[in-house]
């Protein structure tokens, strides 16, 4: 802006204009008052620090700006201990009606300590207190952190329902599936210590209980060796390396395509150092591999063979074995990490134990030919034909019961030739099946013939291998 009467001014009136009465009282009133404070000021009885005002001015003549109170110290801040609340007294009506907010654990810390010293005087009260916590307890029943193991299958289910899937997984795919996918979780969870933990594989061999020790790493190495097996019958690239397969296959050829503890024993002399946690990339991509194959490939995979040494299964059968073997050995891995680890879905526990059930009659005549059980009796069953039977009951979920033909693999079960009945809980019979169990352990219920019912429990801890 220009200057004169444009220019801004910070007061609009002159100073020099004259004070209307009201002003120049007050004027006068202000004057009076200073020079009576400075009067007391030259006098000493100010409100400095010599002066009896409370200490809100700095000293007389010193120019100081006032000065502010300190804060009161708390008792807190002294380190010395704080007082203790008197404990409450209260009558026996009002401590008998705090019982059940005693239960639901929301009285207060003076509350409780009331309560509980009353509970150990009267004797009425603390049968009270038990049936109410009791009551709680159904209330609030204690609950798991970990996930619901069939969970998974549910989102996919309902997730397939509302979207039917372009190249479906096989049903007999599927535990393999789900069972890769909960060890691959449980193995994400683990530090990387405990990939060192030792862990201690165990099976049944003749008639005795075989263990070999390894690491969790190691228990990682062997299913990603053994499921080569199955990704070599699907034209998938062997995990052992060309090198590694041919000398196992060579050592081997004695009697047939390697074993599966073969393959096992070459991947870790062939690794230069004990395997670590980076052996757990190969085995997911190897399972993520075959599942993918084997849903391109259709259901009418499944019977193509799968051999593992000294016998040979169906991919269908193959993929319940390893599906079986991922459950087993991710519990030992859970014990190892003092982890909890449930068992699979009902629907495909049943499926293996399916499996194991009509593996048994093969399991018995093996047994017989190395004189391991009594043979058979003189009367010969044709193929074909009733023979023998035991009645294989499996009780808890994934259960069912089974006719197993007891005097040869070649005869049919017949509930009316029914010599013997066994009942064992499900997870029981899988963990006799591993070999994690012995047979004479086995809580199983018996009734009729025992000796069928000792060969047929021998049978299924056979079944296990490393």
């Amino acid at each position: 802006m220009s200057g004169g009467a444009d220019r801004f001014e910070p007061f609009d009136e002159p100073f020099d204009r004259p004070l209307d009465d009201h002003e120049e009282r007050e004027e006068h009133e202000a004057k009076e008052e200073h020079e009576e404070h400075e009067a007391k000021e030259q006098d000493g009885e100010g409100d400095g620090e010599d002066g009896g005002g409370g200490g809100f001015t700095g000293p007389a003549g010193s120019g100081q700006p006032p000065r502010v109170p300190l804060p009161r110290s708390s008792v807190e801040d002294t380190g010395l201990p704080l007082p203790e609340p008197a404990p409450l007294v209260l009558e026996h009506r009002v401590l008998k009606s705090l019982l059940g907010a005693w239960a639901l654990a929301a009285c207060s810390a003076q509350e409780t300590a009331a309560v509980e010293e009353h509970l150990g005087e009267c004797g009425s009260c603390a049968d009270e207190a038990l049936r109410l916590r009791g009551a709680v307890g159904l209330l609030h029943p204690p609950e798991s952190l970990d996930l619901d193991p069939s969970l998974r299958t549910r989102v996919l289910e309902g997730c397939l329902d509302r979207r039917p899937a372009r190249i479906p997984v096989p049903e007999w795919a599927a535990p393999y599936d789900a069972e890769a996918a909960r060890l691959d979780a449980l193995l994400q969870d683990i530090g990387d210590a405990e990939w060192h933990a030792p862990v201690r594989l165990r099976w049944f061999e003749g008639d005795g209980p075989v263990s070999r020790r390894t690491t969790v790493a190691g228990v990682i190495a062997h299913l990603l060796s053994v499921d080569g097996l199955v990704g070599v019958a699907l034209g998938l690239e062997d995990p052992l390396g060309a090198a590694t397969a041919e000398k196992t296959e060579a050592e081997g050829a004695a009697a047939g395509a390697p074993t599966p503890s073969q393959r096992t024993e070459a991947y870790w002399r062939a690794s230069h150092f004990p395997p670590t946690r980076a052996v757990r990339a190969p085995w997911r991509e190897q399972s993520h591999h075959i599942v993918r194959t084997v849903s391109f490939a259709g259901g009418g995979s499944g019977r193509l063979a799968v051999s593992y040494g000294g016998f040979a299964l169906p991919l269908s059968d193959s993929m319940l074995d390893r599906a079986f073997e991922c459950w087993v050995h991710a519990g030992d891995i859970a014990d190892a990490v003092d982890y909890p680890y449930e068992p699979p879905a009902p629907r495909h526990l049943h499926r293996m134990i399916d499996l194991a059930a009509r593996m048994l009659p093969v399991s018995l005549a093996e047994r017989r030919r190395a004189g391991l059980s009594a043979p058979a009796p003189r009367r010969l069953v044709t193929a074909g034909a009733p023979g023998r039977s035991l009645r294989l009951e499996i009780e808890g979920s994934g259960g069912g019961e089974w006719l197993i033909p007891l005097d040869s693999p070649a005869s049919v079960a017949s509930a009316e030739h029914e010599v013997a009945h066994v009942a064992l809980d499900g997870v029981e019979f899988c963990r006799l099946a591993a070999g994690h169990v012995s047979p004479e352990e086995a809580a199983a219920g018996q009734v009729g013939d025992r000796e069928a019912i000792r060969e047929v429990l021998f049978a299924a801890a056979s079944l296990s291998r490393m």
